[in-house]
């Protein structure tokens, strides 16, 4: 499938709920930003540098700009500092974490600074790799964990499960993040700031070249 197309006809459908003023101010932060002097607010500098890698993977560049061209790792690190709860913070990091180790361990490297591209997909790949039947799997296994750390009980993930959560957040935070940018909300989306005639039902197909809607 091609990952364009799917991102300008899906809709947010993602299990984050972030008031519009708290989303148009981050993407608006990360708009004044130039990357090449981006300093990660919540992830250490290694991390950043990792996490532009692998939302680069994600979402490369064709015809369109590739995820970090439009400042999606800058999104990510302050939606993950400013918006997600102590919970969620120690969550990502913790699965962060596991996935980084499998990188390292599997390319034979010692700092996550040195871990290319290359070294990076294959974990990907392999993290997101599931059965609907192995994902519902998954997602009861984090369920019980976060329950018991919520709860103030000393548990641990598995670590492929692990690497699966972080893995597959990273995917949809990659996802939300590039539709949310200028670019792609006035370029690949269908964008009319000013709307008009209301049609309810419409053709997509006729009415917007099969489009999602940016606003």
């Amino acid at each position: 499938m091609d990952r364009r197309k799917a991102i300008r006809n899906m809709g947010l459908a993602l299990g984050y709920t972030v008031a519009t003023p708290t989303l148009v101010s981050l993407v608006q932060s990360c708009k004044t930003e130039p990357a090449i002097t981006w300093a990660p607010e919540f992830f250490t500098n290694e991390q950043g540098s990792a996490l532009t890698k692998l939302v680069d993977i994600i979402l490369p560049k064709t015809d369109t700009p590739s995820a970090s061209e439009v400042q999606v790792d800058i999104f990510i690190d302050r939606f993950a500092n400013e918006v997600m709860e102590k919970e969620q913070q120690d969550f990502l990091q913790m699965s962060m974490s596991k996935f980084m180790d499998k990188a390292l361990a599997d390319s034979g490297k010692e700092k996550i600074e040195s871990l290319t591209s290359e070294d990076l997909e294959p974990v990907l790949a392999a993290a997101l790799k599931v059965s609907k039947e192995e994902k519902v799997t998954y997602m009861d296994m984090v369920n019980t964990y976060n329950e018991a750390i919520a709860e103030g009980q000393s548990t641990n993930l598995d670590d492929g499960v692990s690497r699966f959560a972080f893995a597959d957040n990273l995917r949809g935070l990659t996802i939300w993040g590039y539709k949310t940018s200028e670019y792609v909300g006035e370029e690949v989306l269908a964008y009319l700031p000013v709307p008009g005639e209301y049609i309810a039902c419409g053709d997509t197909q006729e009415l917007t070249g099969g489009k999602a809607w940016s606003l």
